[in-house]
């Protein structure tokens, strides 16, 4: 029987080839150069490796020119459309929704017989570690607190009340649900959807083979993918090196504040040194590869996540927590419509909708590359539908429960307790707040060293996945790609973060590689359309007669009973069981 299946798994993958990849000369690499123990692509390496020292030292040298520069770019961006940010997003959550559960919802990433690379919950693990959960770490606890201190104008509640916490809460899961998911979900479902339905590079050019056909290979594919790297190599290292100040301060914290046991000064020395270890974590990890390192990292980030989740679930306010989680979803669900498309142009709140909601959305979108090539690259097998659910819907959800536990427990303390993580967040802001709040509670050094843990292993897995991107792009689209590459490019992002802090440059260039945002929902727009082309060329091709003529040429030839119905298609192989080829 296992003979048998492989026969026709190897002919179901020939029949892919044949039916669906595009009618082209060119493969996968095919102009990359091999030495060194290298294999990269003749463009976009070197002019990749050059435009990342140029950007780096332009950067330290002009310092508050460049920051300013900069500042300009990116404000002009989200001054003048903001509007066209939150138009766009919205677009991308109806668009994705209607793949997920329409009729190209069956159709399956990699093929009819393509099987799942990772189990479920390994793929939702490292869904987290590359895309949210970092970010959880960081703003769980302040971001509630902003809205509780200082609420949008759009709801109209006094603030420092219960009615303020419960749209405090509102307002984040606004920013950290459906949106964001959907911007990461529809670049992952493109670039899955090309890659390995249509056999294209994994690169951000090969979304738009139905525009520009063998023209990808060429300069418009170059400029793509070196964009792409830009945006993902600087906004990790400058993630990375802006991060490690709350792993300092966390340490700080826990280890003097609160145990009073080792006294770490929050230095720029200090943040190098932990860039270095965290590095040469990642760098480990890398070398593993995707299954040996990446998956197992992620894995035990996710159960460290759930062990810190429910240790403050036992430890704070249960009752509170449930009960602000399920408030907090009524007022986001409630307000859902309307906060999409406010604007604050009338009736105030233009504040929070330029400094928070147009900051996130164009976040997501500088990022989506990154985190949209990683999930594509970890999600072979899985359908539309499977895929949207898994990426849309369950990670929003776990992240209103989290964001509840931690912001909601830092809610309660303000309302019912010293108001002691109110004050830290204000006086020391957003790398104390979270360590303040664990402070008020039982055991609260121990959860505190179990959040100091988790924002280093979040750093890593970042820095795993991000590499793994880079890795992708630079190689011209291989899958695999050789250890030494992998272990360069995690090397040459802690190098990058490291001299940044140094010389001063982190928060300039995170702002340069947030105004890519702009151009990126434009191409993304663009996306949509390639994608609709992509998936409509095969469903037909999968109802057509044809492919049931080639489905019963398989059946006779393997000796497979196949019963085709639309894009489902059922196996039987005689003398064994079943085996569905789609949902």
């Amino acid at each position: 029987m296992a003979d048998t299946d492989e026969m026709t798994g190897e002919m179901s993958d020939g029949l892919q080839v044949e039916l669906f990849h595009p009618d082209s000369d060119r493969e996968v690499g095919d102009t990359n150069i091999e030495r060194w123990g290298f294999d990269v692509h003749p463009v976009v390496f070197p002019v990749a490796l050059l435009l990342i020292g140029v950007f780096v030292a332009v950067t330290i040298l002009l310092g508050s020119d460049a920051a300013a520069a900069y500042a300009a770019v990116r404000g002009f961006f989200e001054g003048t459309f903001g509007w066209f940010y939150l138009l766009v997003v919205n677009v991308f959550i109806l668009t994705i929704l209607y793949f997920a559960f329409g009729k190209y919802g069956t159709i399956r990433i990699g093929g009819v017989k393509a099987e799942k690379e990772f189990s479920d919950f390994a793929w939702m693990a490292m869904l987290f570690s590359a895309g949210m959960g970092i970010g959880l770490m960081f703003f769980s606890v302040s971001e509630p607190l902003e809205y509780f201190g200082n609420v949008p104008g759009y709801y109209g509640v006094e603030a420092g009340t219960g009615a303020a916490a419960s749209v405090a809460l509102a307002q984040t899961f606004f920013h950290w649900g459906f949106h964001p998911w959907a911007i990461y979900g529809l670049v992952g479902l493109g670039l899955a959807f090309f890659s390995f339905n249509r056999g294209l590079p994994l690169t951000f050019r090969s979304i738009f083979w139905p525009l520009l056909g063998d023209r990808i290979y060429g300069w418009p594919g170059h400029v793509i993918d070196l964009v792409t790297v830009f945006a993902t190599l600087f906004g990790l290292a400058t993630s990375l090196g802006l991060g490690v100040a709350q792993v300092n301060g966390g340490i700080s914290y826990v280890g003097g504040d609160m145990l009073g046991i080792i006294s770490v000064p929050e230095a720029t020395w200090v943040q190098i040194l932990l860039i270095a270890g965290i590095t040469a974590i990642a760098t480990a990890s890398v070398a593993a590869g995707l299954d040996g390192g990446v998956k197992r990292l992620s894995t035990f980030n996710l159960y460290l996540m759930f062990l810190l989740l429910g240790f403050l679930m036992a430890v704070g306010p249960t009752v509170y927590i449930f009960s602000s989680w399920v408030q907090g979803l009524g007022a986001y669900f409630s307000n859902l419509p309307a906060l999409s498309f406010y604007t604050g142009a009338q009736g105030g709140g233009a504040a929070t909708v330029q400094g928070w909601t147009i900051f996130y959305w164009a976040w997501w979108i500088a990022w989506s590359p990154f985190v949209g090539m990683f999930i594509a690259r970890i999600s072979k097998g899985r359908t539309v539908r499977e895929f949207v659910i898994g990426v849309l819907f369950l990670p929003s959800l776990f992240s209103t429960i989290w964001l509840s536990t931690f912001g909601g427990s830092a809610l309660f303390n303000s309302l019912n307790g010293n108001g002691a993580a109110l004050a830290a967040y204000n006086d020391a802001g957003q790398t104390i707040a979270m360590f303040a709040m664990l402070e008020q509670f039982p055991l609260g050094a121990v959860s505190g060293i179990l959040a100091t843990l988790l924002v280093i292993t979040f750093f890593v897995t970042s820095s795993d996945s991000g590499s793994l991107v880079v890795d992708h792009l630079t190689s011209g689209g291989k899958h695999d790609v050789p250890k030494a590459q992998r272990i360069f490019w995690a090397v040459t992002e802690g190098a990058v973060a490291a001299l940044l802090l140094w010389g001063g440059g982190l928060a300039a260039l995170q702002t340069a590689s947030i105004a890519t945002g702009f151009p990126f929902a434009v191409i993304l727009l663009v996306m949509c359309y390639t994608v609709y082309l992509g998936l409509d060329n095969e469903y037909e091709i999968l109802e057509s007669e044809e492919f049931a003529e080639r489905i019963q040429d398989i059946t006779e030839r393997g000796e497979v009973e196949v019963v085709t119905s639309g894009s489902d298609v059922v196996t039987d192989v005689k003398g064994g069981g079943t085996a569905e080829g789609d949902d």
